[in-house]
């Protein structure tokens, strides 16, 4: 009898993790279709950059928002607004490396590597079923050494160091899918509507960083 409860136990969080991460992917799909929308649009409106402030100040308030409301329909809202949001703000960045002579290549290029590495690694996460949670600390800290360079940056030219802080986070974005992805198949995070916020941070970054990384890379 006890073995069947424990039988019982495991098949259903195996159902729940399962839904949890169909329920994610299906978020951030309609969420990645809805920054894209946005970033169209910012393009079509020749709307300009609104500047690192704006954006940091935007990005973090939506995802405290998103935090605070993930338990209720409401964090669908919030999760639409900050990816909306992150789009419009893409949009003016894409329209300037659009303007650049290999600048569709550039775009095209940037866009064809997130989309290989996000399902690389999501798959790689999935299939060997490793547990990445020990990138708990290495996250921490990377998050708050980029986040000192990003403000940095803002008093000082730190030009000269643009495709190492690209090139970090790359590294950073890659190792937050994998936790994220890890976190979900191990019953670690069971809130789809903050793992489709993190995913979708994460798909962001790698994209604007390879951006620029290419965009150095073809002397633009």
């Amino acid at each position: 009898m006890a073995s069947t409860d424990v039988l019982s136990t495991r098949a259903s969080g195996a159902v729940s993790i399962n839904n949890v991460l169909r329920n994610t992917y299906m978020l951030l799909g309609m969420t990645l279709a809805f920054s894209a929308l946005m970033a169209g649009v910012s393009m079509a409106m020749g709307a300009p950059y609104l500047g690192p402030i704006i954006t940091l100040v935007g990005f973090f308030g939506l995802v405290f928002a998103v935090h605070k409301t993930a338990d209720s329909s409401l964090g669908l809202l919030f999760v639409f607004l900050l990816t909306g949001f992150m789009g419009f703000t893409l949009g003016p960045i894409v329209s300037a490396y659009l303007s650049l002579a290999n600048g569709p290549s550039l775009v095209a290029s940037a866009l064809g590597t997130t989309a290989a590495a996000f399902v690389g690694l999501s798959a790689f996460a999935v299939i060997t079923r490793k547990d990445f949670s020990f990138l708990s600390g290495f996250l921490v800290v990377g998050f708050f050494v980029l986040m000192g360079a990003v403000v940095l940056s803002l008093f000082l030219d730190l030009s000269a160091f643009s495709v190492a802080l690209s090139s970090a986070f790359v590294l950073f974005a890659s190792a937050a899918i994998l936790w994220q992805t890890s976190a979900i198949i191990h019953g670690g995070e069971t809130n789809y509507i903050i793992a489709t916020a993190t995913l979708f941070a994460s798909i962001y970054n790698l994209f604007v960083s390879l951006l620029h990384i290419f965009g150095v890379m073809g002397d633009e």
